[in-house]
């Protein structure tokens, strides 16, 4: 059990320090304009697309509860935890690492802008992570469950 522990914590730990390490040079004012895409410093007052702004300072405290829920439970919940630890630590550090900058800064450091063809939403390497690491959960319980209905005849 404590392999699993110190996989989760370890995937935690470089996740969260290189979502912020990226978001710090962004701060301090790189910047990019290109023809696909333009690395420019924005702070998103809200979550995917902005959405639920209208919170302000109460959604920091919203996702700390979410976040603090997903741990209790995943803990309670040993079984998840032993199957994933490195998708669910991503999950984890991507997730702190965006909470974090809304104390920090009053929002989460977003850079990513997508603009040919069409715009898409600013986001940042955490966002990435979330959509990887939950991308990840679900094609190995899904693979999981086709060779458990292969083997079960």
């Amino acid at each position: 059990m404590n392999r699993i522990y110190f996989k989760f914590f370890i995937a935690v730990v470089i996740i969260f320090g290189l979502d912020q390490a990226i978001k710090m040079l962004f701060i301090e004012g790189l910047r990019y304009d290109g023809s696909y895409f333009s690395l420019i410093l924005t702070y998103n007052k809200g979550v995917a697309f902005s959405m639920f702004a209208f919170l302000g300072s109460y959604l920091k405290y919203i996702q700390v509860a979410l976040l603090l829920a997903m741990i209790i439970y995943l803990f309670y919940e040993k079984k998840l935890l032993n199957s994933y630890p490195i998708c669910f630590g991503m999950l984890l550090g991507a997730g702190a690492s965006n909470i974090f900058d809304r104390f920090i800064h009053g929002g989460v450091v977003d850079y990513v802008f997508w603009h040919k063809w069409f715009e898409f939403a600013v986001f940042n390497f955490a966002d990435m992570i979330i959509d990887i690491s939950i991308g990840l959960i679900f094609i190995s319980i899904f693979f999981k469950k086709n060779k458990n209905l292969n083997e079960n005849p």
